[in-house]
């Protein structure tokens, strides 16, 4: 028998070990056009908690009862699919559990790149992509702008430091603690924010005292009020998330709000789901950094189908610098 998270109960506020159980899974037999996956690299992401609400957002909700989903790369084992045999690796969101049955159109061979599997969860998969496309797409940045990027040390931020130098931008993050400081700082940023040493709007007004031109947001909150405080004219904010308000009883408040006005500032949510036509851009660009060290991986893993749910936890703890792995 196969096993796979499932949602027992929908988390009121930050989500408790009680919301999950781990349970059997009987896998269907396969059919035409599908292929059957052990997943040997499970990834879990903030986004995940807003799709345990029962709430309308741009992808449905997770069902409680249901098997959890998410990214996840594994060894097709059985195949009755063109163009996907025994042994090749892919990409697929039937992920929190140990094996699957899916459909081929839903899984993407992992494309000849000469990195290790787990990147296309993290650099060379969605977390990279989002960086990417945030970053120089939604947020237009440029040579010469001044970056701020929250959760500097998280998958996706640590990922928009290292793009944003690659491309001639000055760059400020923000982290929580001396060690994960430390590891913004060695990833090239010029000036970083410890947010749990003190005001974010002071160390942002410190650092970047004639104010920034881009802002990427995974956090929100706090965050976003200092960037809004210190925005030049015509900034460009791309919104990639606000883990500060996934498990808020209440919504945020924002001092600053007014000087979207004042100051032409540009605020743009996005979805990396947007930009997969234009993978092949991003694979040319990004799969070379990564071969000759100019974008660099860190993970944190944890071992196990039954570390699952402690890691995706973990994320709200800031338990994880980069990008946070299960390994089975």
């Amino acid at each position: 028998m196969a096993r796979a998270w499932h949602l027992k109960s929908r988390p009121s506020g930050m989500p408790t070990p009680d919301n999950f159980e781990l349970k059997d899974l009987s896998l269907p037999e396969l059919g035409e056009g599908q292929v059957r996956v052990r997943n040997r690299w499970l990834s879990v992401d903030p986004y995940m908690r807003g799709r345990m609400n029962d709430v309308k957002s741009y992808v449905p909700p997770f069902q409680v009862g249901e098997p959890l989903e998410g990214g996840a790369i594994g060894e097709v084992v059985d195949s009755k699919a063109d163009g996907l045999k025994a042994g090749d690796l892919v990409q697929h969101m039937a992920g929190w559990r140990d094996e699957a049955v899916i459909d081929a159109r839903t899984a993407q061979k992992l494309p000849e790149l000469g990195a290790p599997p787990e990147m296309f969860l993290g650099l060379l998969g969605v977390t990279g992509a989002t960086a990417y496309f945030g970053l120089l797409e939604t947020a237009a940045a440029k040579a010469g702008d001044v970056v701020f990027v929250s959760a500097a040390a998280g998958a996706v931020g640590s990922a928009v430091v290292q793009i944003a130098k690659a491309k001639g931008m000055t760059v400020i993050g923000s982290a929580g603690g001396p060690e994960k400081c430390e590891f913004v700082r060695s990833l090239g940023a010029d000036h970083v924010i410890d947010y749990k040493g003190g005001s974010v709007l002071k160390g942002l007004a410190a650092a970047a005292p004639e104010g920034i031109d881009v802002y990427f947001d995974n956090v929100g909150g706090d965050h976003l009020d200092a960037a809004l405080a210190v925005a030049r004219q015509n900034a460009r904010f791309a919104i990639c998330g606000m883990i500060d308000s996934y498990n808020a009883a209440e919504p945020m408040s924002l001092r600053f709000i007014q000087r979207i006005i004042a100051a032409r500032i540009m605020l743009k949510g996005f979805i990396v789901f947007d930009f997969f036509p234009k993978m092949a851009d991003f694979y040319a660009e990004m799969g070379p950094w990564v071969a000759n060290g100019t974008v660099k991986s860190r993970e944190t893993v944890m071992d196990g189908l039954d570390s699952t749910r402690d890691a995706f936890l973990g994320l709200f703890t800031g338990q994880n610098t980069g990008k946070m792995l299960v390994r089975l």
